[in-house]
């Protein structure tokens, strides 16, 4: 069997870093990298939904993960998301990721075009023989994809002995549990939905990736030290808080990111920019809602830490 503990634990998805001019900003990502080692998270996911992949260059990403390999060195596991919506970009980038040292490569299917599945799989193949000594992490996101992960599709990749698991965003909790049960022990799913992370948990995911763990590490490092030791109503409290948090955080006109972005700025003093159009930036009128977040984030770490 492999061993899979350097996954197991809290991953938070990186966020994209801007400068003034709305660049990649290889300070902000460096400093960043250097908040989640203090917070003592699990590792970091690179270049995924939360990294704005979709309307990033191949340029930026490569600029975005050496950076973060420049200050991780082995303190942070790190799982670089290489997908592009064609096979020579990701190609480029998982064999860049794997010059690099990373821990493994992920990859969404391919958008737009509803491809059959054994397309899907030879397009994961080929990014995947692009890193061939890196572990590879397949993407489910179907709600955003528009192409969900079936039982035959993950058995079909399992033939590649670099595919260690899933990162299963798909929203039915349900699906955690199939995949564990037709995978097996060698092979790790992660919790995407942050709202259900300890759900995720308690049905079979060993690790988790999300997207609003980087505004508040903390609580979802408790919760995952009480679904360890079995204090369930424990982490039902801090998982209701968290999702408190969440819904304020998705109520603004701009997009959740920025708001996480104001957020970091106000309680960690970290100046990470705004976000990436066409993602929508913060109003005047979302001030207000990025203050309360924060503040909502500070009173339940007083609460629950």
């Amino acid at each position: 069997m492999r061993n899979l503990d350097k996954y197991k634990g809290v991953i938070p998805a990186f966020y994209a870093c801007y400068d003034k001019e709305g660049n990649i900003s290889p300070e902000g990502v460096q400093e960043l990298t250097k908040y989640f080692i203090k917070k003592g998270v699990k590792g970091v996911y690179v270049n995924g939904s939360s990294g704005e992949c979709i309307y990033q260059s191949v340029e930026d990403k490569k600029i975005v993960l050496e950076n973060v390999m420049k200050i991780a060195k082995g303190s942070l596991t790190v799982i670089a998301h290489v997908a592009c919506n064609n096979t020579k970009d990701s190609m480029e980038l998982a064999s860049h990721a794997e010059s690099l040292g990373v821990d493994a490569i992920a990859a969404i299917p391919p958008i737009y075009f509803h491809l059959p599945e054994h397309a899907i799989a030879q397009y994961w193949n080929d990014i995947s023989s692009a890193a061939p000594n890196t572990d590879f992490v397949i993407y489910n996101i179907p709600q955003l994809a528009g192409v969900a992960l079936t039982l035959n599709l993950f058995a079909e990749m399992r033939k590649n002995p670099r595919v260690i698991g899933v990162k299963n965003s798909s929203m039915p909790v349900q699906d955690i549990q199939m995949f564990h049960a037709d995978a097996g022990d060698d092979y790790i799913i992660f919790n995407g939905p942050d709202e259900q992370f300890i759900s995720g948990r308690v049905i079979g995911a060993e690790g988790a990736i999300g997207g609003t763990y980087g505004a508040m590490p903390e609580l979802f490092l408790k919760m995952d030290a009480y679904v360890k030791t079995g204090e369930m109503e424990k982490a039902r409290e801090i998982q209701y808080a968290v999702n408190e948090i969440i819904y304020k955080m998705c109520s603004a006109k701009g997009n959740m990111y920025g708001v996480i972005k104001g957020i970091l700025k106000i309680n960690e003093n970290l100046e990470l920019g705004g976000v990436r159009k066409p993602l929508p930036a913060l109003t005047e009128d979302d001030t207000a809602i990025v203050k309360e977040a924060a503040e909502m984030i500070r009173a339940a770490k007083e609460t629950y830490l």
